[in-house]
């Protein structure tokens, strides 16, 4: 009876140990959470990402040059296209830099890129619903004029708050730009008119609201600074690492707990760093923290000590009486 005996107790300590975090506290990571490589042989200048919330796991994407007006949904799991979304409605899209969705699942694709000489008197913004059923299909979107107070710009980052469906731009300058807030609702009749309202330190390439809305993250080239919203009035809160290259977009994942970063060019690498902050871009929690990664200081790691540790009580109460009734 004892080499069984032994066995079993293996096993179940091996059991223990081998549950994965995720298994012990119940939340799944969403697909792509790890980062992800972009597949698809025609995005070949991904400029823009935006993690969907009614396909969990997929995230779209765009060219900046492309020969229409396309949208590219991209399983995080496999890096595969899973839909490609032409849009009508609009016309011919000149420089396409950034994608976001706001409340109401509605994705919003800024036209807002004007590298040569920054000459366009005004650029775009489109706002469509996003595809309740993924497969390519054609879908018809609002078009916005946009003009800035201040003249041209361009621009690369656009993001949407979460909360209010408020739309703001940040101009890409080599020193620095601004944010720019749209008006509260954008009309589709008239120009839309983006005020600067204060600085942001970044030659900024694309940026992010966490799912809260708490935090906005900006990314450029060679670095990227996380802001605390604080209603508009952002304050600056810490640097973020990125990957060196052509870096042109950033997203948080739906449950807030990573920020993915992405490159421009053909088989494009999506990496995925730790969300920015303590207290973590999803209501505050701090599981987004770097404390996680290890699985013994972050919730599912507690739940896995605890486990093993009963086990272990369960077997030293096994062994004793084992022992009491040899003794008999």
């Amino acid at each position: 009876m004892r080499r069984p005996f032994a066995l079993l107790a293996s096993a179940l300590l091996v059991g223990a140990f081998a549950v994965p975090a995720s298994a012990a506290d119940g939340d799944a990571a969403p697909a792509g959470s790890d980062g992800f490589t972009i597949k698809d042989p025609r995005i070949t200048e991904s400029s823009g990402l935006a993690a969907s919330r009614l396909h969990p796991g997929v995230y779209w994407t765009h060219n900046d040059q492309d020969t229409g007006p396309y949208l590219y949904a991209v399983d995080g799991a496999t890096g595969e296209t899973v839909a490609r979304v032409a849009l009508s409605g609009v016309g011919t899209p000149r420089d396409v830099e950034a994608i976001a969705i706001g409340p109401g699942n509605k994705i919003f694709v800024g036209d807002i890129g004007d590298n040569d000489g920054v000459t366009w008197p005004y650029v775009w913004i489109y706002e469509l619903p996003e595809p309740t059923e993924l497969k390519d299909q054609t879908v018809r979107a609002t078009q916005y004029v946009v003009k800035y107070t201040d003249g041209s710009r361009d621009a690369e980052s656009m993001v949407v708050h979460p909360k209010t469906g408020r739309v703001y731009l940040i101009d890409k300058h080599e020193d620095g730009g601004h944010l720019y807030e749209g008006p509260a609702k954008l009309s589709s009749s008239g120009t839309n008119v983006f005020r600067p309202t204060v600085p942001v330190d970044l030659w900024a390439t694309d940026a992010a609201f966490s799912p809260d809305g708490e935090q906005l993250a900006v990314r450029g080239y060679l670095g990227g600074i996380w802001y605390d919203w604080n209603g508009g009035k952002i304050r600056r809160e810490d640097r973020i690492s990125v990957p060196l290259g052509q870096g042109e977009s950033a997203t948080y994942t739906i449950d807030g707990k990573k920020l993915l970063l992405g490159m421009e060019g053909a088989n494009s690498p999506v990496k995925a760093e730790d969300v920015p902050g303590a207290d973590g871009g999803a209501g505050g929690g701090g599981s987004g923290s770097s404390g996680d990664s290890d699985g013994s200081d972050g919730p599912g790691g507690i739940t896995l000590q605890a486990g093993a540790v009963g086990l272990l009580v369960v077997l030293v109460a096994l062994f004793g009486l084992r022992r009491a009734f040899r003794r008999r």
